[in-house]
């Protein structure tokens, strides 16, 4: 707090204080918590889903895809915008309250229209979560705690996918796959009336120690200037962007691997795929985001190499876990793997504040949420789903195998041949699908070495330091 002039009041420098950032840091993890639950319960619940809907996999994925990113994507950057511009408090607050309701109405729906449309609500919300509470954890963190801070947050992450995960599993055994959503989705509307009453806005540019202007945020069209000034800006969007068409993938078709392949129940699949996602998550977010902050003290390159490193191995562990036909040993390698991966999310986010002045982080986020949602929520669960009905097919030989097995399974008093013919066809198209998509980490990685080149040149430097 002493770096900090007497450009700002004695109320704002208490914002940088330990007591209010403790508080700030809890209530966005607690929001992000909210963020993933709603998220994990529609992967958790797409094969009862599917089942009761009688929809394809490609329609699973359109849902989980498409769905939830058509409207995220198109608002990503209009989001970034706004929180340049007005209270990023409220519009965290306001988003919070939109995805909480719309999952919630997923549990109204009849078809798979309705289903589109209550996604498309999900989406809408979530859009604003990234950018605005990134660019706050810029103004209350320095650099080179900033990707810490960041992990810290998004650790509601994999806390907010189990608890989602594990509370639709029991309600859905409870009750129906309906009220599970109705359960994981109404409370974040409570998570958004204390972030509306109790969190404050500080002054842009207050832990960097900029003097206050009047001056407008830059205009968009300076902003996207910098993806050809700052190349290591560019390839970090562009590589973080891969890296979510495999992660997203992977997570929305998960829990129907574990479902299929290892023949699980919903409930032990739904609390499963929580367990593996959530504690791999968070490994991943901590060591990635940490050992970030702290090796990037010696070479500020450190952040684009570790991001690197995983993306480079991750794609063997899964080819070898996703062929693991024993129980355990597939959880322990899918952990790994996913753990693996997960080392270059807290580096990103951190990248990308260290790049930008700090009245485009807001836009420079909601540029990357954008892109990744579009690449990686848009066209990787729509891939896999597509992949895994066009394998499944061949898997499953002559005749339509929509037609035959509805919904994936044999009609009621179908043989037991047939049977067993559709439940094998459907847990090997899906398993040939998720293998081919998790290829896309390596020109992710090969984003993240391009990035590493320029990186130090291209930080950037606040005038005060000069």
């Amino acid at each position: 707090m002493n770096e900090v002039s007497s450009h700002y009041t004695a109320e704002e420098r208490k914002l940088l204080g330990t007591p209010y950032r403790s508080l700030f840091i809890a209530s966005m993890f607690a929001t992000c918590c909210f963020n993933f639950a709603d998220r994990a319960v529609f992967a958790v619940l797409a094969q009862a889903i599917k089942v009761d809907l009688r929809l394809t996999d490609l329609q699973l994925g359109l849902a989980q895809g498409l769905a939830f990113a058509g409207l995220y994507s198109l608002l990503g950057i209009p989001f970034g915008w706004l929180c340049e511009r007005f209270n990023r408090v409220r519009i965290v607050a306001i988003a919070t309250t939109i995805w909480s309701i719309s999952t919630a109405s997923c549990g109204l729906v009849q078809s798979f229209w309705q289903i589109l449309l209550a996604r498309s609500g999900v989406g809408l919300g979530e859009a604003g979560f990234v950018p605005g509470t990134s660019s706050l954890v810029a103004d209350h963190f320095p650099g080179t705690r900033r990707a810490s801070a960041m992990s810290i947050v998004m650790l509601g992450t994999p806390v907010g996918t189990f608890l989602g995960s594990v509370i639709a599993g029991w309600a859905a055994d409870a009750w129906t796959w309906r009220t599970a959503f109705y359960v994981v989705g109404l409370p974040g509307v409570i998570a958004a009336l204390f972030i509306w009453l109790v969190l404050r806005e500080p002054p842009r540019g207050l832990v960097d120690n900029v003097p206050k202007s009047p001056a407008p945020p830059p205009n968009i069209g300076v902003f996207f200037s910098q993806l050809v000034h700052r190349p290591a800006f560019r390839y970090v969007i562009i590589g973080g962007a891969l890296a979510g068409f495999g992660m997203t993938s992977i997570s929305a078709f998960l829990a129907v691997f574990l479902a299929r392949v290892h023949h699980l129940p919903m409930r032990e699949a739904g609390a499963l795929y929580g367990t593996i996602s959530g504690a791999a998550i968070a490994i991943g977010l901590i060591i990635g985001a940490f050992s970030s902050d702290w090796l990037a003290q010696r070479d500020r390159r450190w952040s684009a190499w570790i991001a690197t490193l995983g993306l480079t191995v991750a794609p063997f562990i899964y080819f070898v876990a996703f062929r693991i036909e024993a129980r355990i040993p597939a959880y322990v390698v899918l952990t790994g793997a996913a753990a693996i991966l997960l080392l270059f999310y807290g580096p990103t986010l951190g990248m990308i504040q260290n790049l930008l002045e700090p009245k485009m982080r807001a836009t420079g986020v909601a540029l990357f949420t954008t892109l990744y949602t579009a690449i990686g929520a848009g066209l990787g669960p729509t891939f896999v789903g597509f992949m895994s009905d066009r394998f499944t097919q061949s898997a499953f030989g002559a005749g339509n195998f929509k037609a035959i097995c509805p919904g994936g399974v044999a009609p009621a008093g179908a043989p037991d041949t047939l049977m067993q013919a559709c439940t094998n066809a459907s847990a090997t198209g899906v398993q040939n699908a998720l293998t081919a998509a998790v290829c896309v980490f390596w020109l992710a990685a090969l984003s993240y070495y391009m990035a590493s080149r320029t990186l130090r040149r291209d930080l950037y430097v606040a005038p005060a330091a000069q």
